[in-house]
């Protein structure tokens, strides 16, 4: 896989709402404003996937020309928030298959839905083992029920593939249903 080089001195994107460099290929966070996808044009992403609904806050009714204006490629998957879909999951794995020698920004309206929808895709694909994954994850949000069964459900549906995949890897509500626990379980 190739993928394009990083900027020599890309902008500083971390203005934007929970701004997480997942890889070289991977960027992701909330709303961006219409100023910084310029930003993110420049920092050399070229693709550009959003989760978020239409009616979601601070969203950008004409986000799609935009972005296409700023010669990147603009995928729209809107999904629910409470009502996450194995479809939904499955369009996005394949937007982000199909643009796997590219570099892509996605964002729904504050990082949630999108680090959860890469969590999955990482461990399932083989590019993070859960506990790496879960860093990333737990840093934007701690899955409420409904994520981290919509969470444990495709990973069930789909394998876990993760190269060094641990032996006792992060539990999803299985220790018991702590809140403060989806991951590692903290009251062992």
């Amino acid at each position: 896989m190739k993928v394009a080089p990083l900027n020599p001195s890309p902008p500083d994107l971390t203005a934007i709402f929970h701004f997480r460099a997942i890889s070289a290929r991977i960027g992701t966070a909330g709303q961006p404003t219409a100023a910084q996808f310029a930003l993110i044009r420049e920092a050399g992403y070229d693709v550009v996937i959003n989760l978020a609904l239409p009616t979601s806050d601070n969203a950008l009714a004409d986000e799609g020309s935009l972005v296409a204006g700023l010669g990147m490629t603009y995928v729209h998957i809107p999904v629910n928030f409470s009502q996450p879909t194995a479809a939904d999951f499955e369009a996005f794995a394949g937007v982000l298959d199909a643009f796997r020698s590219r570099r892509v920004f996605v964002h729904c309206a504050m990082n949630m839905r999108v680090s959860a929808f890469v969590f999955v895709y990482r461990v399932l694909r083989g590019e993070a083992t859960r506990t790496e994954a879960w860093h990333d994850l737990k840093a934007i949000w701690e899955p409420d029920p409904t994520w981290a069964r919509f969470i444990e459900e495709r990973l069930s549906a789909g394998g876990d593939a993760s190269p060094g995949a641990e032996s006792n890897p992060p539990q999803a509500l299985t220790c018991g249903g702590h809140r403060e626990c989806w991951g590692p379980c903290v009251n062992s």
